[in-house]
């Protein structure tokens, strides 16, 4: 049975390296790390990027300038394989804060000469002992608003600097027991049986109440917040969300796995909606929407306890007229 231990150790090797580069030598010290044909994912405005230099020009080098000394705050860390593609494929996945001092512009949001943090989850492909594929989201709207640009309205959940796991049990740099992982999977599947239907006869907290703990929390993106028990998120997120959107896809995912109490998944995108109102405050926008997601877990017993949501809102957003960057630059 795998351990992970050499796919582990060659995405910490890469982290380490990069919080250690500086300007120029960014470009070669992820090539160093990554392979000949690394794809990197990434919230918007960076989309899709092909190869090690364009990822450092584009995104590494901009952030590390305008968030100096920048340094990883990881709250969780593991590994498994891809459920996705049949467990052929082995990805590690880290996810915390970004901090630096925010002594220079970055996509338009203003300085603040204090320490800001950048909410982030990523999912590495490993391939030969290099990083083959990235999936990198991060919470912009967060930043903005730390730097006194909050893009969106009151939201239904809490603004805060999300913390990781209330255990404290999540950097998985050893070999865990497999049967607990498959556990984990299990419960996230049936989760996503019910999630992905919107129909299930039975009401919102009933539903939830199947796979998810009394006293579970939502850790959602600025914009929409955190939330605390199964009658609080039922009120301040799922519920607002399902009425506020129809004609939802099937979801879909690149990456599902699972290791110890942990798991997750990304999308591109995990499902489309169309918008009819009332999401976020706005009016209906008309077209399906792509909601891009990385959802993070943890299991405790046979029930879902904390959930670390990342949603691309600026490409949603986007993709209904409304350029939230643009919109906040004027604030």
């Amino acid at each position: 049975m795998a351990d992970f231990q050499t796919e582990k150790a060659a995405v910490r090797a890469c982290q380490a390296a990069l919080e250690a580069a500086t300007g120029e030598s960014l470009g070669a010290v992820l090539a160093a790390h990554t392979t000949g044909d690394y794809r990197w994912r990434g919230y918007h405005p960076f989309g899709e990027l092909a190869g090690a230099d364009a990822v450092a020009r584009t995104f590494w080098q901009p952030l590390k300038d305008a968030l100096r000394h920048l340094q990883r705050r990881e709250d969780i860390f593991f590994a498994g394989s891809n459920e996705m593609d049949g467990h052929a494929s082995v990805w590690v996945v880290s996810m915390g804060h970004l901090l630096g001092l925010f002594d220079a512009p970055w996509l338009g949001i203003r300085p603040t000469g204090k320490l800001a943090m950048l909410r982030y989850c990523e999912f590495h492909r490993i391939a030969g002992g290099k990083i083959a594929e990235t999936a990198m989201y991060f919470d912009i709207p967060h930043l903005m608003a730390q730097a006194g640009q909050d893009p969106f309205p009151l939201q239904t959940g809490a603004f805060l600097v999300q913390p990781g796991p209330r255990p404290h049990d999540a950097l998985l740099h050893d070999p865990q027991d497999p049967e607990t992982g498959r556990r984990t999977l299990a419960v996230i599947n049936a989760m996503i049986t019910d999630l992905g239907q919107w129909k299930s006869g039975l009401t919102l907290e009933d539903e939830l109440a199947r796979t998810w703990a009394d006293d579970m929390i939502w850790w959602g993106p600025h914009g929409i917040g955190a939330t605390y028990t199964i009658a609080r998120y039922a009120k301040q997120h799922a519920g607002p969300f399902r009425a506020a959107f129809a004609e939802r896809s099937q979801t879909r995912h690149i990456c599902r796995l699972a290791e110890g109490h942990y798991g997750g998944f990304f999308g591109w995108p995990n499902f489309t909606a169309r918008h009819i109102g009332g999401f976020m405050g706005m009016p209906a926008s008309g077209p399906a929407g792509e909601f891009r997601i990385i959802d993070i877990y943890r299991r405790k017993g046979d029930k879902l306890a904390e959930n670390w949501v990342f949603i691309d809102l600026l490409h949603f957003w986007k993709s209904q007229g409304v350029d939230i960057l643009d919109r906040a630059g004027r604030l």
